[in-house]
Order: C-alpha cells, then sequence, then structure tokens
C-alpha cells in the first residue's frame, strides 16, 4: 500500500510515518531521498488525520436509556473536555473553617 493510498489502516499509516521521522532524524538519507520521504510522511500524517476526524465524528456519548432499552446518545465535543483534570477541593476543618489546598 502506499502512503496516499485511502485504504491503509491507521495502524499501517502510523507505523510508516514513524518509520520515515526515524530516517529522516538520523539523516543518512541524500536530500532527493528525504525530499520523497517528507512528502510520503506529509501523506501519512494527513491520512492518519483523517481517520482520527472520523473517529472523532463517531463517537457518542450516552446520556440515556429509553424504557424499551434503546440508549440515548448526544455527540460527544472534544473541546469541551478539559486540558487537566479539575484539583479537588480541600474538605473542611474541624473546627469548620476551609483549608486552602497547598497546590
Amino acid at each position: 500500500m502506499s502512503a496516499d493510498d485511502p485504504e491503509i489502516p491507521f495502524e499501517e499509516a502510523l507505523e510508516n510515518l514513524e518509520r520515515i521521522v526515524d530516517d529522516l532524524q538520523r539523516g543518512e538519507l541524500d536530500l532527493a531521498a528525504s525530499l520523497a520521504s517528507y512528502e510520503k510522511g506529509v501523506a501519512l500524517l494527513a491520512r492518519c488525520q483523517a481517520l482520527l476526524d472520523g473517529v472523532d465524528r463517531s463517537v457518542a456519548l450516552l446520556t440515556g436509556v429509553e424504557a424499551d432499552g434503546t440508549p440515548i446518545t448526544a455527540p460527544f465535543d472534544a473541546s469541551a473536555t478539559p486540558d487537566a483534570p479539575a484539583r479537588p477541593k480541600a474538605a473542611p476543618a474541624s473546627d469548620g473553617d476551609e483549608i486552602d489546598p497547598p497546590f
């Protein structure tokens, strides 16, 4: 399969892309071979991104279940996901005063 083959599976495209990056980082290829590898890598990266975009569109959140067992779903919005988990609040002190977390 070639890099621009629309049927190449994600895992194979990623593996090929990693191999190209390794080859380019070693710096052992001549300029023409480096350019050809870079172009193939760009095509593989585009394929991987297209596959990931398709997965993003197909992921749904289960929001409930109908009485007959049919799932109720909503589209997953990855942009609404925070980058880091929320920090827990400190538990109140025994005398009722709150203590700020040390972080």
